[in-house]
């Protein structure tokens, strides 16, 4: 077999250098595709494109030959035939204000980012369609239980995307999907987004049991109360319940919450321990989304009429200055109530 010219093959961009976006890079380049990684600064850049690999996110993660690291952004969107957008919840809209410039026509959005926006609510597809509206028919969302540290190691795992129109989520599973990461398509964008944006406070949650050492049974209740307020949101907002049973939703829910390697997890854990939030969070390399996603979803829960428990006892930690072992107390007596409530 004669190996394509890399030169020939259509270009997919990475907005963002963070773990998950550096993963999605080299993934795509070891299936052989020209891939252009965008970085926010040309110090890292030049450093990315000399050390072939991504020292402060992914370490030991090689870049293959086909993956270019610029910040330019007119060379990264160059002939883009699918642009994967992989920055923080909160700088997503700020980093399309860049993009839209350079964007080809044709080029399809691929939202690889989970949160939702503070102040607005709004999910990041619904971000993409306001600062690109001439993409507005090609956006397509992915989520799922997405280790980056796993999939960087060649660990089997899966995904889907979403997208309004099933023949761009086709296209994305056709480009994406490869032998260790396989890919479901689906319509439901709400769905998916949502469970991927609500299960990081339920991780927050969930490190939290681990970090005050409660055992299985309490992590398996906050999994399961955790899962029906997240469907109760979802479902509230348009979402197919059946969404949050799946890899988006439950999926992606278990493997956040039960992996020390969740930022979020991580989050829960050091609070229950007595660290400062400020602290926390002032030492991690990456954003930890489910902070910010706690306050922007008790925002979209109010005017819908939604409980959110468990999101309003994290959003009291992390942003009150609450006693973790009071939230847990207080979650315990809540009043009685059935369960399908």
């Amino acid at each position: 077999m004669i190996s394509p010219n890399l030169s020939d093959l259509p270009c997919i961009a990475v907005i963002g250098t963070g773990s998950w976006g550096t993963t999605l890079a080299v993934l795509l380049s070891q299936k052989g595709l020209r891939v252009s990684l965008w970085s926010h600064t040309e110090e890292q850049a030049a450093r990315l494109q000399t050390e072939r690999e991504n020292r402060d996110f992914v370490p030991g993660l090689k870049f293959p030959p086909g993956l270019s690291v610029t910040h330019a952004l007119d060379q990264a969107l160059d002939e883009c035939k699918l642009a994967l957008i992989v920055v923080p919840a909160q700088t997503l809209r700020e980093n399309l204000s860049h993009v839209r410039e350079f964007l080809p026509r044709d080029a399809i959005v691929l939202s690889c980012s989970k949160g939702l926006e503070i102040g607005t609510t709004r999910r990041m597809s619904q971000v993409i369609a306001e600062e690109l509206p001439s993409h507005a028919d090609k956006i397509a969302v992915m989520s799922g239980p997405h280790l980056h540290r796993e999939i960087a190691n060649g660990l089997p795992a899966a995904g889907v995307v979403a997208a309004d129109g099933i023949d761009v989520a086709r296209k994305v599973q056709e480009i994406v999907m490869t032998p260790r990461f396989r890919l479901y398509t689906h319509d439901d964008v709400v769905g998916v987004e949502l469970g991927g944006a609500l299960k990081n406070i339920i991780a927050i949650a969930a490190g939290a049991v681990d970090g005050f050492g409660f055992g299985d049974n309490t992590k398996a209740t906050v999994l399961t109360r955790g899962l029906a307020e997240m469907t109760r949101l979802a479902v509230a907002a348009g979402a197919n319940p059946l969404t949050l049973a799946g890899l988006a939703g439950m999926g992606d829910l278990i493997a956040t919450c039960a992996s020390p390697h969740s930022r979020n997890h991580q989050v829960g854990e050091r609070l229950a321990r007595g660290e400062n939030i400020e602290a926390i969070k002032a030492s991690m390399k990456m954003v930890a989304e489910g902070v910010p996603t706690a306050k922007a979803a008790l925002q979209m829960a109010q005017p819908l009429g939604i409980e959110l428990p468990i999101t309003e006892q994290v959003y009291a930690v992390a942003y009150e200055n609450k006693e973790p072992r009071q939230a847990v107390m207080d979650l315990m007596t809540r009043a009685a109530r059935s369960e399908l409530d």
